[in-house]
């Protein structure tokens, strides 16, 4: 059981280290509105996936 919380804390960091390369990314292609509009679901979806690492390491 260990293992998995392992593994999962990888992904969840994974998926929130990616999701930052992304929208900067994007940044370079998209127009000020819709990257601003990008940078906050990424936000919202940072804040959904700590909480979830947080839950399954109580």
């Amino acid at each position: 059981m260990i293992d998995e919380k392992n593994e999962i804390d990888k992904l969840i960091d994974n998926m929130i280290t990616s999701g930052d390369e992304l929208v900067n990314n994007l940044k370079t292609v998209l127009p000020d509105s819709l990257y601003e509009s990008m940078m906050m679901f990424h936000e919202s979806n940072v804040v959904n996936l700590k909480k979830i690492k947080e839950f399954l390491n109580k």
